[in-house]
């Protein structure tokens, strides 16, 4: 069976930043396999795009180009937030939690949450970047596919991979 849209596709994989001997982002060999449905968005695009019509027992690796991973920086995603909408109830900033480095998740005024990174404390402002971590990077993957099979009609209205569990 090869891969195709509403397949559920198990693998494991390795992925680097810039290239294959880049620095480790993240591995799932020696650990659990992720198991996703093909073709309805829950992976990007360019890495679907690499692996569609591959069958079971296939070895990849590929680089994707940022436009094909996370896109580009955004520079309208750094953002400078007035430090007092980081007050406690009691009018405190916690000084930990606001440095830079700290990830941050915020609202809109539409009830939206946002992820960030403080990346720059002015001295009334924290400039906030909320683009994904992973932008503006060029991505290798490399790994093997383990098992493919049709997803449930279930899975599918659902969104998700069923493990054997019910919700």
């Amino acid at each position: 069976m090869s891969i195709s849209k509403h397949k559920v596709v198990t693998l494991h994989y390795t992925l680097k930043e810039g290239a294959e001997d880049g620095k480790m982002i993240e591995e799932t060999f020696g650990g659990t396999p992720i198991s996703f449905i093909f073709g309805i968005g829950q992976m990007i695009p360019g890495f679907e795009a690499h692996l569609e019509g591959k069958d079971e027992g296939h070895d990849y690796a590929f680089l994707l180009s940022p436009e094909e991973a996370y896109g580009n920086q955004n520079p309208n995603a750094l953002v400078e937030v007035p430090k007092k909408n980081f007050e406690n109830a009691e009018g405190k900033i916690d000084e930990k939690a606001t440095a830079v480095g700290q990830p941050v998740r915020m609202k809109n005024p539409e009830g939206q949450t946002f992820q960030g990174t403080i990346v720059d404390d002015k001295e009334d402002k924290l400039v906030v970047d909320f683009n994904h971590p992973m932008a503006g990077k060029s991505l290798h993957f490399s790994g093997s596919i383990i098992s493919i099979r049709e997803a449930s009609k279930e899975e599918i209205e659902h969104g998700h991979v069923h493990d054997g569990t019910h919700h």
